[in-house]
């Protein structure tokens, strides 16, 4: 798909959604009138802002809108989410309101039916009473033509020049009256939960990242390296809309756990040296025994000058593994670009970082995105150790991450006989909010069998 297809895709899908929530946030539950008119207008503007901030925000400028505009797409997700979930109640409730108006009045009801009589007129003077029997009779004869419509029995003359009475008016009114408060409520319900939820993700996106441990054994592993601790850090996406101590509570959570080796693999920055360089300097306090390591992940590549990133993340002190592997003691710690690379010639080359190597030995693979593992199969790999999903980032996309080829979105798995460990990352990308995948440093101990 070339690019301008792509975008064109994004910008139909975009005005779907949006056309979706004015129908149902805006046409369903406001009557016409000025406050449609004002929704409708709000919603254009709406459909406007998200395709803006995607592709304003994409060098990393433009902070204003990033917060107002990534704010309003995870609001318009939950919004979709919840309006998505209450169709169904909504129609078997549109269908009983239905069929409630059509059916009528309860069973055993009676039933008025209103019809409009012609009767002759009749002159009120001219009526007799028969004594005896009490009986009025009229003895006038037919009445003179007077020129006027015949006189409607079915109410007071003057109502003639109204409709008749419809007698399922109130019934129908009362059906339009519920279907509105329907579309109202519903409004309201999808409204709140949306808002409540993305509040609580910016609330756990712009938190410390928690805390995971997990064990793995590997069948290779020497006796002597039983218990290695390697503290994982991925996708921390330093950019304009994180907190200028963002990298500094990530570095202070890895100096906690007294690691062998840090590793971070890919995502780290969505911007350029020059604006976020001074964000990245706590990266130069990590401390561990045997180093700290570093792969590019697919934002790396999304400026021309990525090189530049990788020499600054050498120069804090944390080695770049560019299609390359290191040999720490008994094991083996290799790094492959992340597939975006290959826009620049510099794509994963699994030949280069694992080809020579002793496959007696271990060997732990940093690999920025996790479906790289079916690469990796081939050349033994003991355990690799993936970001790129954040978990799905704002449940339920999570499914979606899975739907897109990505073998496991978070926590462990072992695909193709590899075992692969996914961590959420600490950052976020877009909206800054998480839900249902909290941002982590994961810390992983290696264990013999």
């Amino acid at each position: 798909m070339t690019v301008i297809a792509f975008l064109a895709v994004v910008l139909a899908v975009l005005g779907l959604i949006h056309l979706y929530l004015w129908k149902r946030l805006v046409r369903d539950p406001l009557r016409p009138g000025r406050s449609r008119r004002i929704g409708a207008a709000v919603a254009v503007l709406l459909a406007v802002l998200a395709p803006a901030t995607l592709f304003l925000t994409r060098g990393g400028n433009a902070e204003w809108i990033g917060w107002v505009g990534y704010l309003w797409i995870a609001l318009m997700f939950y919004l979709l989410v919840v309006l998505a979930v209450l169709e169904v109640p909504r129609l078997l409730i549109g269908l009983w309101l239905r069929r409630r108006a059509v059916s009528g009045r309860p069973a055993g009801e009676p039933v008025t039916v209103a019809a409009s009589i012609a009767l002759p007129a009749r002159d009120p003077g001219r009526l007799e009473t028969t004594p005896d029997t009490g009986t009025i009779h009229d003895t006038s004869g037919p009445a003179e033509d007077t020129g006027r419509p015949p006189h409607d029995a079915s109410g007071p003359a003057e109502d003639a020049g109204r409709p008749p009475h419809d007698a399922s008016g109130p019934a129908e009114d009362a059906g339009i009256d519920r279907r509105l408060l329907l579309a109202r409520g519903a409004a309201i319900f999808a409204g709140l939960t949306a808002a409540g939820i993305t509040g609580y993700g910016v609330h756990t996106a712009l938190g410390p990242p928690q805390l995971d441990r997990v064990r793995i054994p590997l069948a290779k592993l020497p006796r002597g390296l039983d218990g290695t601790r390697l503290a994982v850090v991925s996708d921390i996406h330093l950019g304009p809309l994180s907190a200028s101590h963002h990298v500094g509570r990530i570095v202070d959570i890895i100096n906690s756990l007294d690691a062998d080796v840090v590793c971070i693999v890919g995502d780290l920055v969505d911007g350029s040296v020059a604006e976020l360089g001074r964000y990245a300097e706590p990266l130069a306090r990590i401390t561990s025994r045997q180093g700290a390591y570093f792969v590019t992940g697919n934002h790396e590549y999304y400026r021309p000058d990525y090189q530049e990133w990788v020499a600054e993340v050498a120069r804090l002190g944390v080695r770049p593994l560019q299609n390359e592997r290191v040999a720490l003691g008994g094991l083996d710690l290799a790094g492959v670009n992340d597939l975006a690379g290959v826009e620049y010639g510099e794509g994963p080359d699994f030949r280069k970082a694992l080809g020579d190597r002793d496959p007696a030995r271990p060997v732990v693979l940093l690999a920025h995105q996790p479906v790289q593992v079916h690469e990796a199969a081939g050349y033994g790999v003991d355990l690799q150790l993936s970001g790129h999903t954040h978990g799905g980032q704002l449940a339920p996309f999570n499914l979606v991450v899975k739907a897109a080829g990505q073998p496991v979105v978070s926590g462990y798995g072992e695909v193709d006989g590899v075992p692969l460990y996914v961590t959420n990352g600490a950052g976020f990308w877009g909206p800054p909010v998480r839900v249902g995948a909290p941002p982590q440093v994961t810390l992983v101990e290696l264990r013999t069998p």
